[in-house]
């Protein structure tokens, strides 16, 4: 074999490597799907602590990073992704919603003011055992809202599964105003940075 077919061979065999997705996020999934990066998901067990004295950044890193690391102890072979994503008002965490009326109290917090989303990301090499992680912010404004409109939103059972009790990719798009930053990071995956990361571990994207 020539040195020209055996570096097209070698490219296509790193372009095929797999990348696993250690999340049961569905929108995680789509994203991925849109940059046609072959990857498979196994759902990590890590198990996170909301009592760690970290800052917002620093806990999104921290809790991608305990996702990577457990699903790579439970994998063959691969490079396994690990994210987490926070949504910050005022240095207050927003997490995911225990109910409707959690859901509605959240988005009446949020209405008229600027918050961060914050998502963590972390690779894990399980045959090297490298690592990277880093994270990424975005800025959202969310208009005033009325609570005609909160609950009516509340109710299509959107907001009960996402950080910050809405999804921007739906319905929970007619609140924002606007955004300074990664758009797929409010979704959650921030794309450019990934595929920065995603570089560092010679993974062809293209």
């Amino acid at each position: 074999m020539d040195d020209s077919k055996r570096l097209l061979l070698e490219g296509r065999l790193i372009a095929m490597a797999i990348l696993i997705l250690a999340s049961a996020s569905p929108r995680r999934a789509q994203l991925l799907r849109q940059i046609d990066v072959n990857f498979e998901v196994v759902v990590s067990n890590y198990q996170e602590q909301n009592n760690l004295d970290l800052s917002p950044e620093d806990m999104t890193v921290h809790f991608a990073r305990g996702k990577a690391r457990e699903t790579a102890s439970r994998v063959d072979k691969g490079l396994v992704l690990g994210a987490d994503t926070a949504v910050v008002l005022k240095g207050e965490i927003l997490g995911k919603p225990g109910s409707p009326g959690e859901a509605v109290s959240t988005l009446k917090k949020l209405e008229g003011k600027c918050h961060r989303v914050i998502t963590g990301i972390s690779l894990v090499d399980k045959e090297t055992g490298k690592e990277d992680s880093s994270y990424t912010e975005t800025k959202v404004w969310f208009r005033e809202i009325g609570k005609e409109e909160i609950k009516a939103y509340v109710d299509t059972g959107e907001a009960l599964d996402k950080a910050g009790s809405y999804g921007i990719q739906g319905k929970g798009a007619l609140f924002v105003e606007k955004i300074e930053g990664c758009y797929f990071n409010v979704v959650g995956l921030p794309l450019a940075q990934l595929a920065k990361i995603l570089g560092s571990f010679d993974f062809k994207i293209w």
